[in-house]
């Protein structure tokens, strides 16, 4: 496995997780449940995918500019997480931010897999993506 992998494996994680929170209702067991799940595993996530990819790939003056995107994208939804943490969850505007991240996620996941990941391969040797994936876990786990 390679980190483009374990990457996506999360990413596929998190879009499932999404769309299950998008189908709760009011300030349900479920909706709190799954929230108190996805948030702290989406925010490790991020983490570490900035702490070892992005790390990694702002190295290389032509990936830089990707590496930035993406990282202020991961800025975006950190601060639509903080919101939503701080909002009622019986509220009508709780599911409509949670929608607007999940919108934000999915643009963000599919952008990575599609262009970064892509641009990344070669600027980032097989050994190292390889590498990257014991990394991205220590981080990952660090930050649960």
């Amino acid at each position: 496995m390679d980190i483009y992998e374990r990457l996506t494996k999360d990413h596929n994680t998190h879009r499932e997780m999404a769309t299950r929170l998008a189908e709760t209702t009011g300030d349900s067991e479920d909706r709190r449940k799954l929230w108190e799940e996805f948030k702290p595993e989406a925010e490790a996530h991020a983490n570490a995918e900035e702490q070892t990819f992005y790390a990694t790939l702002i190295e290389t003056p032509e990936a830089q500019e990707k590496a930035r995107h993406s990282i202020s994208e991961h800025k975006e939804a950190a601060d639509l997480m903080e919101k939503l943490s701080a909002e009622d969850m019986s509220s009508p505007g709780w599911l409509q931010n949670f929608k607007k991240l999940k919108e934000e996620l999915e643009h963000h996941m599919d952008e990575e897999e599609n262009e970064v990941f892509m641009k990344a391969r070669t600027v980032i040797s097989d050994e190292t993506a390889t590498k990257l994936v014991s990394d991205f876990e220590e981080r990952k786990a660090a930050e649960l």
